[in-house]
């Protein structure tokens, strides 16, 4: 089977878009700052954005406190064609842990790691679906630890299941994680050295 490349995809919704003088609304899930940078540097001239901050992964609530701050303190500064708005959403660690049961052990980057995704991507594209925004996608797929086939097969799955369209990516692709570690320098971002949860916390302090 061909491996899709995602960004293609991505580029050829975009160039539909533009050839019908359409500027949709799309509702990006974001996992922090840095992530964030890029995608909405590269994204907003072409949608207009609402940013969702949903990560009860995260951990602690102080980390979780800072990470929020640092994304509102970007959108502020970044310039952007089109005006973006953000989105923060309450401190819910309780529904990380009930996802992450049974799993405490398992291997960074593994199921664990998937079921989260799927919380955080589902929680956009119920948002979406009540907010009637033409897309949803989440910024996950610009880190190169991150699994991109799976983010698109989710979305693609929560998209027939909330009747919303899901906008295929792989940001990472043509520079974009290394123009967000550039873009984190510009804006001094805080870059966190641990995915969010106290798994990844513990793996990389082990």
């Amino acid at each position: 089977m061909n491996k899709i490349n995602y960004q293609k995809v991505l580029e050829k919704e975009i160039d539909k878009n533009v050839a019908e003088h359409k500027v949709p609304t799309l509702l990006l899930h974001s996992c922090c700052a840095p992530c964030s940078s890029y995608v909405l540097e590269y994204l907003s001239d072409y949608f207009r954005i609402t940013v969702l901050y949903y990560n009860p992964n995260i951990f602690p609530e102080e980390e979780y406190v800072y990470r929020t701050e640092e994304l509102r303190k970007l959108i502020e500064k970044l310039p952007a064609k089109n005006k973006i708005h953000l989105i923060t959403t309450d401190y819910e660690p309780e529904r990380f842990y009930e996802m992450a049961k049974g799993h405490e052990k398992d291997a960074e980057g593994g199921e664990r790691c998937f079921r989260c995704y799927e919380l955080r991507m589902r929680e956009a594209a119920a948002y979406a679906a009540r907010g009637a925004f033409d897309y949803f996608t989440t910024t996950l797929s610009i880190s190169p630890l991150k699994n991109a086939d799976k983010l698109n097969e989710i979305g693609k799955r929560l998209s027939e299941e909330y009747h919303i369209s899901y906008l295929y990516s792989d940001f990472k692709k043509k520079n974009g994680y290394k123009r967000s570690v550039e873009l984190s320098k510009i804006y001094e971002l805080y870059r966190q050295d641990y995915c969010g949860c106290v798994y990844s916390k513990r793996s990389c302090q082990t």
